[in-house]
C-alpha cells in the first residue's frame, strides 16, 4: 500500500490502516522511527480535552431520525403552496 507525499508534507493514510487502527477524523496520532529506520504510526492517547469533548453529548443526537411525520412529501407541498 503507497501514497503521495503533498507539497505541504501530507500524506493520506490509507482506509484499510485507518480503519484498522480505528482513527477518525481528529484522531491525534504519534509518529516514531524505530533503530531500524521504519516509521512507526500508532494511535495517540487522546488529550483530557479531546476525552472531554468525546464525551459531551450532541445536542442534536437526541432528536436524530426520531422525526415520525405521517405526510407524503406531495401532499406536504401541496399543502405549504396553497
Amino acid at each position: 500500500m503507497s501514497t503521495t507525499l503533498t507539497v505541504k508534507g501530507q500524506v493520506t493514510i490509507p482506509k484499510q490502516i485507518r480503519d484498522a487502527m480505528g482513527l477518525l477524523p481528529g484522531s491525534a496520532i504519534d509518529f516514531a522511527v524505530n533503530p531500524s529506520g521504519e516509521v512507526v504510526l500508532q494511535k495517540a492517547p487522546a488529550s483530557r480535552s479531546a476525552r472531554k469533548a468525546q464525551t459531551k453529548p450532541d445536542r442534536f443526537e437526541a432528536a436524530r431520525g426520531k422525526a415520525d411525520v405521517p405526510w407524503r412529501t406531495k401532499d406536504l407541498m401541496a399543502l405549504l403552496r396553497s
